[in-house]
């Protein structure tokens, strides 16, 4: 974000974003780095989204994949979405699913559940690309402890909104009268935003809490003139009418999400979410243990860490 926007965001109340956070980068696995979107000292939350990471655009060499070995979580839903590059998922329920571009992929936690996320054997036989966005929906109070799940939708089963220059696929949830195939259980929406050189995108007003994640190229908000780059989450303010344009200069991808706001706080550490400290300290002592079932296939395992930061509390 340049100076002048900067500028605007403090000095105003006119613009109709509430927040700009900047992504950070992060190394996921030795060699491997995301950056990091949510959550932010700025913002924990948005909707019922406790987590966001961009993956990539990574190269990956002839030999080399990504390769996240089993590790836990409890009370949240992980939403594994691709824009180029393949994954295969592996999980406790002896689930396997190759990840690809445009198709959704929610593993409902719930009360435990362990997973495996790797480069596929054969994308490593040649240089390959890995580019996507992970991200974590946490659960309203009475839906933490569901049993574990694992659903996948493809590309084809998803709703599609085109025209004047954008294509906008439903990714959960529900947004511009449409709605995805997914399971959610909390009110709420995602969709990745393609749009063309010049094309205008109205932000619907009806869920209370808002951000567009600009991926590539950069869109500026209508009228206020105020431009934003890749890696900015932009959180609109309640209720705000929002137009979003690429100008006439170049295309833009973002993702749009939100919903409303979960029934109280979260506590987060590591890879675990609950509203309950109590239930993190469990749910730590049993991956600890071993008390988790295991993924089939699998002989490695991430420790848990135990140095970790200390369980922090979202709004």
């Amino acid at each position: 974000m340049n100076s002048d926007v900067a500028g605007k965001l403090r000095d105003g109340p006119t613009t109709v974003v509430e927040t700009v956070i900047e992504t950070r980068a992060r190394e996921l696995v030795e060699g491997f780095k995301v950056r990091r979107v949510l959550p932010s000292s700025r913002r924990r939350m948005v909707g019922p989204f406790i987590f966001l990471d961009q993956m990539g655009p990574e190269i990956l060499t002839a030999g080399h994949g990504l390769d996240v070995a089993p590790h836990p979580h409890i009370g949240l839903a992980t939403v594994t979405y691709l824009f180029k590059g393949e994954l295969l998922h592996r999980d406790s329920l002896g689930v396997v699913q190759r990840i690809i571009p445009g198709e959704v992929n929610w593993m409902t936690a719930g009360r435990g559940i362990a997973h495996s996320e790797r480069t596929p054997k054969e994308m490593r036989l040649a240089r390959s690309e890995l580019f996507g966005i992970q991200s974590w929906v946490a659960f309203p109070t009475r839906h933490e402890e569901i049993e574990p799940a694992f659903v996948h939708h493809g590309a084809d089963e998803l709703s599609i909104i085109e025209g004047d220059g954008k294509h906008v696929r439903i990714i959960c949830g529900s947004l511009y009268g449409a709605r995805s195939p997914v399971q959610t259980f909390s009110d709420m929406f995602y969709a990745d935003v393609a749009l063309k050189n010049g094309a205008r995108l109205p932000v619907p007003v009806e869920h209370e809490q808002r951000a567009a994640y600009v991926v590539e190229g950069s869109v500026d908000i209508i009228p206020e003139g105020l431009t934003f780059e890749p890696g900015q989450l932009l959180i609109f303010k309640p209720g705000e009418e929002i137009v979003l344009s690429t100008g006439s200069s170049a295309p833009a991808r973002l993702m749009l999400l939100g919903g409303e706001p979960l029934d109280g706080k979260r506590h987060i550490w590591w890879n675990f979410v609950s509203s309950s400290r109590e239930r993190i300290e469990q749910a730590k002592e049993d991956w600890r243990e071993g008390r988790f079932a295991p993924v089939p296939e699998e002989t490695q395992f991430i420790p848990l860490p135990e140095t970790g930061p200390a369980v922090v509390r979202y709004p």
